[in-house]
């Protein structure tokens, strides 16, 4: 089959292609890279002229007086340039209801030229969306990514992204979208209590991981336990990581002569995953019931991941608490003692890595994962 997989994030894309590519279809990957992750695509609609640094005072001062940003006009201009080469694929999937992340206008007249030369478009619930930012406001979840939000008004800045898929312009996207594709797919289980009951949610399909290229790292026993956190600014809020650094300091402070602890911000993803390597403990996440793909990718390696590992996740695919990862909560203290548990007990470390390796395998390979998009598709 022909196959257009339109947006990236997190390089669930990359990898996808790379299992239907082993499957013998023909794929393209449309995308700006997501950001300063700078992953791979086959047709960029980077903003490489708006980010460049001499335009990036306009950019400012623009987005200031007219609250527009520049970048989005130039994502869906480059989109817009190269339509014709969209057309006639036997198969689209487009990564969120906001593809192109161009203006809410822009983004919907391109979408309909993806809809009109286009029969079999599927949407994967990945990242927010109208229904699972609806869903969170309307506190569904235990807890969210939104906690922050709900507990300090002063964070609303820090939600704008999140908040303008509540907004009446970004509904009329979710509504068009809606209307043309054939199913929802959720990427892991964050996205499944949100869509439950729609007649267009196609299931749960797991995230695909290559592990060919992820060498599995055997964590020995070393006088120090190393301890990585790499920080997005752009997500610090949204992933809980302030619970991360508030339970470090506890720990470096409880065991100086027993941890080393490395914390590390805004890194391009493949410097990111070189500089995890030599850790025995990664904290990824706070508030999510699933892994997202830093934390896949790092379980691959054997590491001990601090992430979303919820009754839900656990009952679905067989697990035990703390078997394959840990999950991440948010309560610093619960955190402390789950970092002095495996501090004290090096041999937990071991074994956990060892399960995550094996479960990544299992679960996740990208081959098997991409049949299952292949099934769900027919």
């Amino acid at each position: 089959m022909k196959i257009l997989l339109l947006g990236e994030y997190s390089h669930l894309h990359n990898t996808l292609k790379k299992g239907l590519e082993a499957l013998g279809h023909q794929v393209t990957l449309v995308g700006d890279g997501d950001g300063f992750k700078n992953f791979p695509v086959d047709i960029s609609i980077r903003a490489t002229l708006t980010e460049a640094p001499f335009f990036s005072t306009i950019k400012k001062g623009f987005f200031k007086l007219f609250g527009f940003d520049l970048s989005a006009l130039e994502r869906g201009l480059r989109f817009c340039n190269q339509e014709s080469r969209f057309r006639n694929y036997d198969v689209v999937q487009l990564i969120n209801e906001r593809p192109i992340k161009t203006t809410p206008r822009l983004e919907r007249y391109l979408l309909r030229k993806v809809f009109k030369y286009n029969k079999n478009v599927f949407l994967l619930s990945c990242g927010v969306d109208y229904i699972s930012v609806q869903f969170m406001l309307n506190k569904g979840f235990r807890y969210s990514l939104m906690n922050p939000y709900f507990e300090s008004p002063k964070t609303k800045v820090d939600y704008k992204y999140i908040l303008d898929y509540t907004t009446k312009n970004h509904k009329k996207t979710h509504e068009l979208v809606f209307n043309h594709v054939k199913g929802v797919i959720a990427s892991d289980f964050d996205y499944v209590p949100p869509l439950k009951g729609h007649p267009l949610f196609l299931g749960l399909i797991p995230n695909p991981v290559d592990c060919t290229p992820i060498q599995y790292i055997k964590l020995h026993q070393e006088h120090k336990i190393k301890v990585f956190l790499g920080i997005n600014r752009g997500t610090y809020l949204k992933k809980g990581l302030t619970y991360f650094e508030k339970s470090l300091e506890i720990i470096q402070e409880k065991y100086p002569d027993k941890v080393e602890i490395t914390v590390l911000e805004n890194l391009p993803y493949a410097e990111y995953i070189k500089l995890y390597d030599k850790a025995h403990i990664l904290l990824d996440q706070v508030y999510a019931y699933d892994q997202g793909y830093n934390a896949l990718e790092a379980m691959a390696k054997g590491k001990v991941v601090f992430t979303g590992a919820e009754k839900e996740f656990l009952q679905h695919y067989g697990l035990k608490e703390d078997e394959v990862c840990i999950n991440a909560l948010p309560d610093v203290n619960a955190l402390v003692e789950k970092l002095s548990w495996l501090i004290e007990k090096p041999e937990e470390i071991s074994r956990i890595g060892e399960n995550a390796r094996e479960f990544i395998e299992r679960e996740h390979h990208f081959v098997k994962v991409a049949e299952l998009y292949l099934k769900t598709w027919k």
